[in-house]
């Protein structure tokens, strides 16, 4: 045995070439607990290759897999009032928001886009439950407005992606108005003669779930998300009984008329653009990523001939 090239050299050469690796490769599903490798999740748009579970899912990500090569336009919102409450618990409320700035890197709880789906012009509006949790707040309000006045002005559907706790309770009373605020705004399209889609995502409760996140002309939602108003505990306590199993899940509520589609998230792109088209009295979309060629002026006639011929 040559000691030098068995073992000093290897050691040297591993001493040399190590590499840091990073602690985010892995994901591990809550539900099977089965490790899976970043990219791959990612490519599964964060939906378990496995179980089928599907993860939370950035906004922006959400906006990237519903758009047509993932490219859209930011759709602007008017900013409300910073804390009008001057509220106070642990921390300053101003201090919450630049947390949740920092962390998310967005303005609020909300983003608002505008961009073609399945080459279909589209207004899409995103909760964010990882800015303090997609709370319903001013600007959600003001987002969802800025949404309809878009749709409205393009003569666009709107989509909606819900996924919140309820109302932000650092803004009180102004955050619970906000529930008819954006019940108008629903309004609007309804007026307009435009389609309203909701997209009910893990979780969807309180204030929102009693407002635009009931109001669509079609109610979808992702698989075994939790949609209520208030919480089973309480509802329990309230009515002195045990509540059947998988109560407020979304296949739950499918079952029981609250819903209209229960769709997987890696299907969710092609079932919204076969229903945005059929309310739009739009033709059937076009599979692929590129529309069908135009028939050339006389293309037709000849096709024809040739067809009689055979």
């Amino acid at each position: 045995m040559n000691w030098i090239t068995n073992y000093v050299r290897p050691t040297i050469n591993s001493l040399f070439s190590r590499r840091e690796v990073p602690d985010n490769l892995w994901t591990k599903c809550n539900e099977c607990g089965t490790m899976l490798f970043h990219r791959e999740l990612a490519d599964n748009l964060n939906v378990c290759t496995n179980c089928d579970h599907h993860m939370a899912i950035g906004a922006r990500d959400r906006l990237r897999s519903i758009f047509d090569g993932g490219v859209f336009v930011d759709v602007a919102v008017p900013e409300p009032v910073a804390d009008p409450l001057h509220f106070r618990d642990q921390k300053r409320y101003t201090d919450r928001i630049k947390e949740a700035r920092k962390k998310t890197g967005e303005k609020d709880a909300m983003l608002v886009a505008e961009g073609e789906m399945g080459r279909t012009g589209v207004v899409v509006a995103v909760q964010d439950f990882s800015f303090m949790g997609g709370s319903m707040s001013m600007f959600v309000g003001n987002a969802i407005i800025a949404a309809a006045e878009r749709a409205v002005a393009l003569k666009r559907p709107l989509i909606l992606f819900s996924a919140a706790g309820g109302a932000r309770m650092q803004e009180g009373i102004l955050g619970l108005m906000q529930m008819p605020r954006t019940t108008i705004a629903v309004q609007m399209l309804k007026e307009a003669g435009l389609p309203y889609i909701v997209v009910l995502t893990h979780p969807t409760t309180g204030g929102v779930t009693a407002s635009y996140a009931m109001l669509g002309d079609v109610q979808i939602a992702e698989p075994n998300a939790l949609i209520g108003f208030a919480g089973a505990r309480v509802i329990e306590q309230t009515i002195g009984e045990k509540l059947p199993e998988g109560f407020q899940r979304a296949e739950y509520l499918l079952d029981h008329g609250m819903l209209d589609r229960v769709t997987k998230r890696t299907d969710l792109k092609g079932e919204l653009v076969t229903i945005v088209r059929l309310l739009m009295k739009q033709s059937a979309p076009v599979k692929g990523d590129l529309p069908a060629p135009e028939i050339q002026s006389g293309a037709a006639e000849e096709i024809a001939a040739s067809e009689a011929a055979k």
